[in-house]
């Protein structure tokens, strides 16, 4: 298991202003996250990279604040968890703005479509509608993926500028998620700048095999982009093409119409 650790970055603050303790038990919470939970003791100190002694303390601390759960061995997170993710969406001006029209774009196409933003090196999504009648699984809210290879991470990429996109591939550690996933950083760079130009991305089986999706940037006012919405299929389902005539014009509409509302 990879270990989890924060990159230090520079900032007008005192030392004494960092809460080390906070940002420990921080770490450990994000643990849970990968989807191996119920994880032991050993195994969440080693991927925090922090002492047994330490990761134990951090747990009980967890446990009594309601949010892990432990049966003497294995600890999980417990549903108290939700209310930080609850208040992050409730308070979100873009969520709240965009959801209807997420709802609107869901229902007209009878498709699932989902909302992203960037985090770091990652997408996650935080928003999600979907049509009665389509089974909702997959991609959920909270969803974290690369953001080089899902066409709603190359949107958000494209809001770079040239240097600041090649500096930012550059720093990125990149490994193929299926055997179609572009790692070469020259290619992406290309590819994001053909995305930026064309003003929405369409990624075929680079982050999930036998899936593809096409994504379009959310700008507020004053053209900013704040969001990324998509849309996506099986491969056997909808061709590339039909993907461009079928979901892209929709996708644009919904971008659209709040552009005005967001601030």
């Amino acid at each position: 298991m990879p270990k989890l650790k924060r990159e230090g970055e520079a900032d007008n603050r005192s030392a004494t202003d960092f809460i080390e303790s906070l940002d420990r038990g921080l770490r450990v919470l994000e643990l849970f996250g990968g989807g191996q939970q119920p994880m032991t003791l050993s195994d969440l100190a080693k991927a925090a990279d922090l002492p047994r002694a330490t990761a134990r303390r951090i747990l009980f601390t967890l446990e009594r604040a309601g949010f892990v759960a432990s049966d003497g061995k294995l600890f999980r997170l417990t549903p108290r968890v939700l209310v930080l993710a609850s208040a992050y969406l409730a308070s979100n001006h873009v969520v709240s703005v965009l959801q209807p029209a997420l709802d609107r774009l869901s229902s007209d196409a009878q498709e699932i479509s989902s909302m992203a933003i960037l985090d770091g090196n990652d997408v996650v999504f935080i928003a999600r509608a979907s049509p009665t009648r389509v089974f909702s699984s997959g991609i959920d809210i909270g969803y974290r993926l690369p953001a080089f290879c899902t066409s709603v991470g190359r949107v958000l990429l494209s809001r770079l500028s040239d240097d600041e996109l090649a500096a930012a591939l550059q720093a990125m550690d990149i490994a193929p998620l299926t055997p179609f996933t572009v790692t070469d950083k020259k290619r992406l760079l290309q590819a994001i700048k053909s995305d930026r130009a064309q003003d929405y991305s369409l990624v075929d089986r680079e982050a999930e095999p036998g899936f593809r999706s096409i994504s379009v940037p959310v700008r507020r006012y004053d053209g900013t982009i704040v969001a990324a919405i998509n849309m996506g299929a099986h491969v056997d389902r909808v061709s590339a093409s039909e993907m461009i005539e079928r979901f892209l014009p929709p996708l644009r509409e919904a971008a659209a119409s709040v552009k005005s509302l967001l601030v």
